[in-house]
């Protein structure tokens, strides 16, 4: 019922709002942005239907849904408008920190009109000078009379959704300094900074200075704010004093699920676009076939088109199922009541998430190349949606920490948790699936090469530790992307044992099933060696990356 229900707004709401909200772009008039009139009805839809609040306890009003459902639903969403999916779930993510951190005044007084979807959500951290590096913000907070409240003043920048028309107020949850605050990440605090003070409707003054014009998903505008130009500006704690940070962090880890979802739907719908043109678009013959007086057949007859499918197919469908699995994990650390398991769960999703955002968002962009590519000249036209595709699917790598930043994060500190913990239950998972595995041989077999073969590459870089950090994070992001390779592949072993399972019952799907074993297939024979090459790379003692001087490029 939740998905059909996810169905439903995305077919009959955001699918039709695709084209017009890329080509009708967010404007900056009179120092506030108006973006496509059809977001207003969407918003109000959503928070009428329940979803903003959905995962919230029944008590306040949500559904309790789980987060495996919560994200599924969004890929159905995100796969049908993007642009239009960002504006609730940016709300949901700014609220939850509101009711999990804030004050019962807070929660009481900003919350409800966020659920109902007449006020946006937003996540201020970015500015000028400090981007990943949120230790150097500088956007400083002031005590006042009133306990609770502050003067802030300063700047943020790309700020997803920061102001727009659709909704009555804005509701930054800002990261800032309070005056006096110790340098560095331990001196942060989190503030909801309206942009109308609720009960007089006067402008807070948090201005908007500038509106960023994307290469892609354009109907969701990106702000540059100005706050406390005038030195009017009010803020309001979250939680404590220099906590921020630490509360920031749980829209992060939550939105960073949520970014390898969006890349994943993006890739998907990139793919089901390739697919059906390339069944419907006929040129050439077989290979085989002589005889021009013969018609022409579908593309997708046509091996390296079939490539090219597949490569889209086994990116997009083993990055969901290690996404589900991620936002599975998600639900079984909230609700595990065992001290010890909660921690392995926990541990686990911890060292997955930044494998679970990078992986998809990298391969997601080479992914609706290949769509585009599968489309020859007209993929490269606005005729057809998949070079829109392709434009939206570049923001990923970006989004939520890029993927430099996810390498240092696993190598430099998720691996290392409760003494390399999560590395333990994953080995232990993979373990346990290839031991119950029950499928075709050549499948498991490539697989297992390439397990054994990431378990030395990461011993190996583990004693690399003692050179020193920078020669052992110098090809972070290349573990990172070994461990996505071999995560997905993982994925795509536990489908195969499903679907051979499956294939000989009765009323089964058999083409469906077929075709998750080949394109199983396909990824062990495609995909998996390039963990090989590079872990040739990552066992290699020579470093130009960082023996390279600025000086000689």
């Amino acid at each position: 019922m939740i998905l059909d229900a996810a169905d439903q707004i995305a077919s009959k709401s955001l699918r039709p709002l695709l084209t017009e909200m890329d080509r009708q772009e967010p404007q900056l008039e009179n120092g506030s942005i108006k973006i496509h009139p059809g977001m207003r009805p969407i918003l109000k839809q959503f928070g009428q239907d329940g979803w903003i609040n959905a995962t919230f306890r029944y008590e306040e009003g949500g559904q309790q849904l789980p987060w495996t459902l919560h994200l599924a639903a969004g890929y159905i969403l995100q796969a049908a408008n993007y642009s239009a999916s960002v504006f609730p779930f940016l709300t949901t993510g700014a609220a939850n920190l509101i009711r999990t951190f804030g004050s019962s005044a807070l929660v009481e007084r900003f919350t409800p009109k966020m659920y109902a979807g007449d006020w946006q959500g937003t996540m201020a951290l970015t500015e000028p000078d400090a981007g990943s590096s949120l230790s150097d913000i500088s956007t400083t907070a002031y005590p006042t009379e009133t306990p609770g409240a502050y003067r802030i003043k300063g700047q943020k920048i790309y700020i997803s959704c920061g102001d727009h028309d659709a909704c009555e107020n804005i509701i930054h949850l800002m990261l800032a300094r309070v005056e006096g605050a110790p340098p560095g990440t331990k001196g942060i605090s989190l503030f909801v900074v309206p942009k109308i003070i609720p009960e007089t409707g006067e402008s807070n003054d948090v201005l908007t200075e500038g509106l960023y014009h994307k290469m892609g998903y354009k109907g969701a505008p990106i702000a540059h704010l100005m706050i406390g130009s005038n030195e009017k500006t009010i803020g309001y704690l979250v939680g404590e004093e220099n906590m921020g940070l630490k509360y920031m962090f749980q829209m992060m880890n939550e939105a960073r699920i949520g970014v390898g979802m969006n890349a994943v739907a993006i890739a998907q719908a990139a793919y089901q676009a390739s697919l059906a043109y390339a069944k419907e678009r006929p040129q050439g013959r077989k290979i085989t076939e002589k005889d021009l007086s013969k018609p022409q057949v579908p593309i997708i007859e046509h091996a390296d088109v079939k490539r090219m499918l597949l490569f889209q197919k086994s990116i997009s469908e083993g990055s969901l199922a290690l996404l589900l699995y991620a936002s599975r994990l998600m639900d079984e650390t909230i609700h595990e009541t065992i001290p010890d398991r909660k921690k392995e769960k926990h541990l686990l999703l911890e060292l997955l998430t930044p494998i679970a955002k990078s992986y998809p968002s990298e391969m997601g962009v080479l992914s609706t190349s290949a769509a585009v590519q599968v489309l020859g000249g007209a993929g490269y036209t606005q005729d057809f949606p998949v070079e829109q595709y392709y434009r939206e699917a570049r923001i990923h790598p970006i989004h939520e920490g890029t993927t430099g930043i996810h390498g240092l994060d696993l190598l430099g500190r998720k691996i290392f948790l409760e003494d390399g913990l999560g590395w333990k239950m994953l080995y232990q998972a993979i373990e346990k699936d290839i031991k119950s595995y029950q499928g075709p041989e050549d499948i498991l077999l490539l697989f297992d090469q390439a397990w054994k073969k990431s378990q030395d590459t990461a011993g190996t870089l583990l004693q690399k530790a003692q050179e020193g950090p920078e020669i052992f994070l110098a090809d972070a992001s290349l573990f990172l992307e070994l461990c996505g390779v071999l995560c997905v592949g993982w994925m795509w072993l536990r489908q195969t044992h499903v679907a051979s399972q499956m294939i000989d019952k009765e009323n089964a799907d058999t083409a469906f099933l077929h075709g998750k074993i080949e394109t199983a297939r396909y990824f062990m024979e495609y995909e998996l060696p390039k963990i090989h090459a590079i872990a040739q790379r990552l066992h290699s003692k020579a470093y130009p990356t960082v023996n390279m001087r600025s000086y000689w490029f």
